[in-house]
């Protein structure tokens, strides 16, 4: 009989449950059965290969508290609440099935009266009548020993805010990479009224454990875990930082122009690795001088909201008569950027 092995997290801190994935892929003894379940509170999860500037609103997620956090794993941009459970397996390489997998979680929603479908490779669908939409959508990763499927539950999560943070804010912005493609999608609280977290929980457990014919051991995971797991510390710092939250980005170009009190300004940046390589400002402003400050302050620096501020500020105390412009020049090219 296989060992089975439950952790439940019981933080929404998205780069801790990410954290705890990467811990598990990697350190976790391969030849058990490994179910994790967790949820976050409100962040945009982008995918590996994806720019945070192009895929996400990151002002109107500044405003609102919303998290940014990025997976190791590839895929696009999507919105977790906490009406949003997730799962990840992790199993013995020879013995994996995504099959397997998939049917823990279809007999774990047949309790509330739910029958699901499998489409494709990655997504699990519920039949309406007027047609198919999505509850559920997976990722997957392995290695030599190992292999790991990991996805989503759509159980009451505000699907309305999904466009509010996956929107681009900015103008005129041409990113090197592919964008997200959504997909038409439902909550299972459609189908079953009053289904909850927990709930869910308790039967994906039962589920998994009559599946392999075994009892699980359960533990609990919280921000404490990272004082006593040392590989599950060392993976939330890389996650949590902003080098690999923004600065691991392909390279993009980003232009954005308004009139504002100081003239018309057209600033032209290139970003790549999160970091300003060069910039362009083209404007009737009046003051050359300022233009030349600002554009030697903000090269080489990276491209946030706090290098603006900076830039800024400088430029006030040179130019004090002109403050009163400046700061709407900063507000401005905080909305477009801010992080």
């Amino acid at each position: 009989m296989q060992k089975l092995k439950v952790f439940l997290s019981d933080s929404f801190n998205p780069h801790l449950n990410l954290a705890t994935e990467e811990w598990i892929f990697h350190n976790l003894d391969p030849s058990q059965q490994v179910l994790f379940l967790w949820r976050n509170e409100e962040t945009v999860v982008i995918g590996r290969n994806q720019n945070p500037w192009s895929e996400c609103n990151l002002a109107q997620m500044k405003n609102d508290n919303v998290h940014l956090a990025r997976r190791t794993t590839g895929g696009g941009a999507v919105f977790h609440d906490l009406g949003n459970t997730n799962f990840t397996f992790l199993s013995p390489k020879e013995a994996y099935k995504r099959d397997n997998n998939v049917q823990v979680i279809f007999d774990a929603l047949k309790s509330f009266g739910i029958t699901g479908e499998a489409s494709g490779r990655n997504d699990l669908l519920i039949p309406f009548h007027d047609g198919p939409r999505k509850f559920s959508g997976s990722a997957y990763r392995e290695k030599k020993d190992r292999a790991f499927h990991h996805g989503t539950l759509l159980l009451h999560t505000d699907l309305t805010r999904l466009g509010n943070y996956l929107t681009p804010n900015p103008k005129k912005l041409q990113a090197k990479g592919k964008e997200s493609v959504r997909a038409r999608v439902a909550n299972l609280n459609e189908v079953s009224a009053n289904i909850k977290h927990d709930q869910i929980v308790e039967t994906m457990v039962a589920a998994f454990e009559k599946f392999y014919g075994g009892k699980a051991e359960v533990e609990s995971l919280t921000m404490e875990s990272l004082k006593r797991i040392p590989e599950l510390k060392a993976q939330y710092d890389t996650l949590s930082s902003w080098e690999w939250l923004y600065g691991n980005t392909l390279e993009f170009n980003h232009k954005m122009d308004e009139y504002l009190s100081l003239g018309f300004f057209d600033f032209q940046f290139q970003v790549e690795d999160g970091v300003i390589k060069e910039l362009k400002i083209f404007t009737d402003c009046l003051y050359p001088q300022l233009i030349e400050d600002l554009t030697a302050s903000l090269r080489g620096q990276a491209y946030r909201g706090e290098t603006i501020r900076q830039a800024l500020a400088k430029a006030r105390e040179k130019f004090a008569d002109l403050s009163a412009g400046l700061t709407e020049l900063e507000q401005w090219l905080c909305r477009q950027i801010e992080i």
